[in-house]
């Protein structure tokens, strides 16, 4: 079996060294670093998930912190989302866009003082990205990349594992708001997010050599709940309609064909990058819109890793930009990238691996 040789391009995370002992079998990269993405045991890894909680390394999730005069001002620039009311220990989802509209990357912003801001990002280097608007802009800022990691606690059981750690302030977190915390010296920002419809929450690590140390922790204290590790899920997140930035958009993308219409303020200042181009497909509509597929067959099957054709009266019209079994659908569903006259109900032919199978368009998300 092919392994990735040693890469000083590609870092590992404070929490590595801890999924090393619970098994890890399996990496991604993710922001030129390494994402663990299985344990080997991916049935049990989506039921602690669904059923109990589940303990992941996420650390590849970067910050990018906006600090100064300005940042406010950049951070709005850089969203096309006002989040001009955001209060401090708020964070908010929000597309990033470029001058023509596409999105490049969709964080969370999280607001930790009237100067400083942290975009907690997807896929992207969106720190050369606001350093260069920064720039353009004669923006008083500093834009680095501050010692953050984030280790998530998912599942329905998450919130009491961390009140028993943390005590019942943590019930009182609202989604996407953060507080501060510490335990045995090590500080941490506690939000309640994270990349599943589960529940649960973001422990943003503020000291990147205790990360052994924070794993240990949670791990000790959700014992009770049988927790264990695990990763963002690919058929929960699927199952739950989450989109995928870079995995189900291209490089054409715009937030109104993937559903992201409720993120976007067309009223913002035209400073805000690529708000214009917005402005003009809010109005003429998107040419494509994102929806979801149900395939015949394929019964556990396993998930694909890259786009497939779709047809309808024997022509193109999109593509199957992801593709799982559902385990609790029992069926094989994925997300369909298709031209906007294509609507659910209908049906279509999906080439896969040269292989042409039915599948019927639907609505999302599928649970």
């Amino acid at each position: 079996m092919a392994e990735i040789g040693p890469n000083t391009r590609l870092r590992v995370s404070p929490f590595y060294e801890a999924t090393l002992s619970e098994g890890v079998t399996a990496f991604s990269p993710y922001n030129s670093m390494l994402m663990p993405v299985s344990y080997g045991n991916p049935s049990a890894e989506y039921d602690r998930l669904i059923n109990g909680v589940s303990l992941w390394d996420v650390g590849v999730e970067r910050q990018v912190e906006l600090n100064g005069p300005d940042a406010a001002r950049l951070a709005q620039v850089l969203c096309a989302r006002d989040i001009s009311t955001c209060s401090v220990n708020q964070g908010k989802y929000v597309p990033m866009c470029d001058h023509r509209g596409v999105l490049i990357n969709d964080p969370i912003v999280l607001k930790i003082s009237d100067d400083c801001y942290w975009l907690s990002i997807a896929d992207n280097n969106v720190m050369l990205w606001a350093r260069a608007i920064a720039q353009e802009r004669n923006l008083r800022v500093d834009i680095h990349e501050p010692d953050v990691s984030p280790l998530a606690v998912q599942g329905p059981k998450a919130e009491d594992v961390l009140v028993s750690m943390f005590g019942e302030q943590i019930r009182d977190i609202k989604f996407f708001w953060f507080i501060d915390a510490e335990i045995d010296g090590i500080p941490l920002k506690i939000a309640r997010s994270g990349y599943s419809k589960q529940g649960g929450f973001e422990l943003y690590l503020m000291d990147g050599s205790r990360g052994t140390d924070l794993w240990n922790k949670v791990r000790e204290a959700g014992a009770p709940w049988n927790i264990g590790p695990g990763n963002p899920n690919p058929a929960e997140r699927i199952e739950s309609g989450l989109l995928s930035y870079g995995g189900d958009t291209d490089d054409q993308s715009n937030p109104f064909e993937v559903r992201l219409d409720n993120y976007v303020d067309i009223d913002l200042d035209n400073d805000v990058v690529g708000i214009q181009a917005l402005r003009a497909v809010k109005e003429r509509g998107p040419v494509r819109h994102q929806l979801g597929i149900k395939i015949e067959g394929h019964a556990n099957t396993p998930g694909h890793h890259r786009w497939y054709d779709i047809y309808a009266d024997g022509e193109s019209i999109g593509s199957m930009t992801n593709g799982i079994w559902s385990p609790r659908l029992k069926q094989f569903i994925g997300f369909a990238l298709v031209e906007r006259r294509y609507k659910a109900g209908d049906t279509v032919t999906v080439n896969k691996e040269g292989i042409s199978v039915s599948g019927t368009l639907c609505e999302l998300p599928f649970i």
